[in-house]
């Protein structure tokens, strides 16, 4: 990964900043691009007081002007873009009979437009480019659960997407794949109540909760060279969890 840019969606903290972490420590050039301006302008200050390279700029993925002036900023700065990360995104959770349609439409803009969005602009400069990687953080919700119709509809969006995408773009030198993370041990999980938490790990062959990192490595291996010839797969990082 050394010198290549990356933009990562949402990366202010959690999943996000994990994945942010392992591609400065590998030596790319970290875009993380967020809602959050003082999530993000501290995301960058720790990532440089450890020796990475990064920089902040500020998307709303939610909004197609603020995709399209992160991608020209970065191409204007940087004449490139090797690796799109589209982690950005959202829940809103609730029972289907008793979900709201604000809460419905929020989610879909953010998880599945909003990679859509961010995925168009990166595919306009990488089949220029000749060359290129774009990763899709989707959830093994994809599969469906209990109280996540929105979320779990998005997700398996961002799936058919990638394999779309995939079919579109592999004669372009691009790569496109998906990865599901599982059950990843961040702020927002571990302020579940113990029997919920102890109800998660139960389900995990491997025993426990993943680490923001380990999705982070697997992000780093998919936009490097050595992963060339794998293209619109749907990775699961989650221990065993869904088999």
């Amino acid at each position: 990964m050394k010198n290549k840019i990356v933009i990562v969606t949402g990366a202010n903290q959690g999943i996000g900043f994990g994945i942010a972490q392992v591609l400065g420590r590998k030596g790319a050039k970290v875009i993380i691009a967020d809602i959050n301006e003082d999530g993000g302008a501290l995301a960058v200050k720790k990532l440089e007081e450890t020796g990475h390279q990064a920089e902040f700029i500020r998307c709303n993925v939610a909004i197609k002007e603020d995709v399209q002036n992160l991608f020209k900023a970065v191409v204007d700065k940087h004449n490139k873009i090797d690796v799109l990360v589209n982690n950005a995104g959202i829940n809103r959770d609730g029972m289907l009979h008793k979900l709201s349609e604000d809460d419905w439409d929020n989610v879909i803009d953010v998880n599945l437009k909003g990679t859509f969005r961010c995925m168009q602009e990166a595919t306009i400069i990488m089949r220029e480019q000749g060359s290129g990687s774009i990763i899709n953080i989707a959830s093994a919700s994809w599969l469906g659960n209990i109280g996540q119709s929105n979320y779990s509809a998005s997700k398996a969006g961002v799936v058919g997407l990638t394999k779309t995408a995939c079919r579109e773009l592999a004669r372009k030198g691009v790569t496109v794949n998906a990865i599901c993370p599982g059950f990843i041990e961040t702020d927002m999980t571990r302020g579940v109540p113990d029997k919920v938490w102890d109800m998660m790990i139960s389900k995990i062959p491997a025993g426990f909760a993943g680490k923001p990192e380990d999705v982070g490595e697997c992000v780093a291996f998919l936009g490097s060279d050595a992963a060339r010839y794998i293209n619109g797969e749907v990775i699961n990082v989650g221990g065993g969890m869904v088999l």
